[in-house]
């Protein structure tokens, strides 16, 4: 049976401790080896200097290029914030075919908010995106349960509002598709 791993890649500069945290926590929870991926640099090639955001979808085709060979999925995470039209911002984006995502931190943390900072919050939301982002490599759309992980959150409170957590019915397909690959 093949084994299932998935790649996590920091894109410039990120704390090591929250790759750290999102590797043990994903391994755990899809029962999948995750493995700390090369780094990206800065993608300066991404900025859009009206915006002052980052565009993401080269990024995730610089994933899909540096993509390794024996991933079976790839999960970029940047400190950088990110939009792709016409949308104003997102938290993340996927590519269901080549099975690479992309989450950014940015607008997880208090402090983008002027709030204090909330360590704990903020890796429960970065975990709550990366799941959900990871939950589209797999094959899944979003999902109406907006406790469910694959709601798609408009807004931060949007976010703060879903589980961990997949659905049943999504829940479902999950283990379908990983157990058909495990």
């Amino acid at each position: 049976m093949p084994l299932i791993v998935i790649y996590l890649i920091p894109i410039g500069e990120i704390e090591p401790d929250v790759m750290e945290y999102l590797s043990s926590v994903l391994e755990e929870k899809f029962k999948v080896e995750c493995s700390l991926g090369e780094p990206l640099e800065e993608p300066d090639y991404a900025y859009n200097r009206r915006r002052r955001q980052y565009l993401s979808s080269p990024i995730l085709g610089e994933l899909r290029r540096k993509k390794p060979p024996d991933a079976s999925y790839v999960l970029g995470v940047i400190d950088k914030d990110l939009f792709v039209p016409p949308l104003n911002f997102i938290f993340g984006e996927a590519d269901m075919v080549d099975k690479v995502a992309i989450i950014s931190l940015t607008r997880l943390r208090q402090e983008f908010y002027g709030k204090s900072e909330d360590e704990a919050l903020f890796r429960l939301r970065a975990l709550k995106e990366a799941v959900h982002e990871l939950g589209h490599t797999f094959g899944l759309r979003h999902c109406p349960d907006p406790t469910c992980v694959m709601h798609f959150s408009n807004s931060l409170a949007d976010t703060d509002i879903k589980g961990v957590d997949f659905c049943p019915d999504c829940r479902s397909k999950v283990e379908f598709l990983l157990g058909d690959e495990r």
